[in-house]
């Protein structure tokens, strides 16, 4: 197969005060380097060479805004706090040095579990007391503890700005805090946060996003996490319909959101086949036709699997890429997110755009013991 025409992907682009040099975006991977929530020395060279390797936009790994048990495992940073914000600055101070741009993703893990048992010293949250369907752990918000966690999100975005990064994206994805509102069955409330509609539930992201924007101003770039799947049960569909979609999605961009980063587990599948096809749009191509808002797509790009094999401490090898051209010419969507692919390979964006297609690495799960 010949080796496929990159340049949609090395087009520039311009959001609000945001300007990209390329469509490549690093997705934010969790990667629990940060003791005492702290990101050190190794976090911004981390950071900083994936800028060097000419990533348009970074996104930072989770970090965490200041709420009582808002973190699922000791190493994930936060984003509050003077030691780790210091921290924090030091990482866009790197990344800028080597050109590049980059937001932190401000995060509430709510009451998902983590894999190794680590449990925090407070009660978890979230909207009913659910992990998942039927699942309880910790307590049901009260509406104290929502409008305390809105003012966490605008707080941990003014902070990013004052800091100096470029933009800001708020985690509403993967059956953590904010998509366990979204998610009807955990999602038990009857007060105006819940209700037996997607619009309904998506009141307590929207005020967060209100409030985001009022912190930051009316020039700098809001990008939101969303996604259908949830790492509680990876069948799960916020939206069946295109309707439903726009519903769920069309007021948060009204509240502010620039940029919906639609998370897929694999990023060339469908999201409504039965409305235009087998080879209609993906996630984040129905995001942007219903909301109008600039897309990220995302999902096991150049790689031959998807995540759920990270998951597993399986590898993955390198794949075509013609699948991912095809859709970024036609302008499906704006931007694309690359994860594993750039977590062992530092270099991905750069050999992709000087064509050196054969150099491209696989993942490899070792990756993930250290920041390489």
């Amino acid at each position: 197969m010949p080796r496929p025409d990159t340049s949609s992907l090395f087009r520039p682009l311009t959001i609000r005060s945001l300007e990209l040099k390329n469509r490549i975006v690093m997705a934010p991977m969790t990667r629990l380097f940060a003791p005492e929530g702290v990101p050190g020395p190794a976090s911004a060279a981390y950071y900083r060479r994936r800028a060097e390797g000419s990533v348009g936009l970074i996104l930072s790994e989770g970090t965490v805004v200041d709420r009582p048990a808002s973190r699922n495992d000791a190493g994930i940073p936060f984003f509050h706090g003077d030691q780790a914000l210091a921290g924090w600055r030091n990482v866009i101070d790197a990344v800028h040095g080597a050109g590049g741009r980059m937001g932190p993703q401000i995060w509430h893990t709510g009451a998902a579990r983590y894999i190794n048992g680590w449990e925090p010293d407070a009660p978890v949250e979230s909207p009913s007391g659910l992990d998942a369907p039927s699942d309880s752990r910790g307590v049901a918000m009260t509406e104290e503890d929502v409008a305390d966690t809105v003012a966490a999100f605008a707080k941990a975005a003014a902070d990013a700005k004052r800091l100096g990064f470029d933009t800001v994206e708020i985690h509403g994805a993967h059956g953590y805090l904010i998509d366990q509102f979204f998610w009807a069955g955990t999602n038990l409330r009857t007060d105006r946060y819940g209700g037996p509609t997607i619009k309904d539930r998506s009141r307590f992201a929207a005020e967060i996003v209100s409030a985001v924007r009022e912190a930051v101003g009316p020039d700098f770039a809001i990008i939101m996490r969303v996604s259908q799947w949830k790492q509680q049960d990876y069948s799960v569909r916020v939206a069946d319909t295109p309707a439903q979609m726009e519903n769920w999605l069309l007021p948060l961009v009204e509240a502010g959101v620039d940029v919906l980063h639609v998370s897929q587990r694999r990023f060339w599948e469908p999201e409504f086949p039965e409305v235009d096809g087998e080879n209609g749009l993906n996630g984040a191509g129905w995001a942007k036709k219903v909301t109008g808002a600039a897309t990220i797509s995302v999902g096991s790009v150049g790689l031959d699997n998807d995540v759920t094999n990270a998951f597993a401490g399986k590898g993955s090898t390198s794949a075509s890429l013609h699948r991912l051209i095809e859709r970024m010419e036609r302008d499906e969507f704006d931007l694309i997110a690359v994860g594993r692919a750039l977590l062992s390979d530092p270099n991905w964006a750069a050999k992709v755009e000087n064509g050196d297609h054969v150099a491209l690495k696989g993942f490899d799960a070792a990756a993930l013991a250290e920041l390489v």
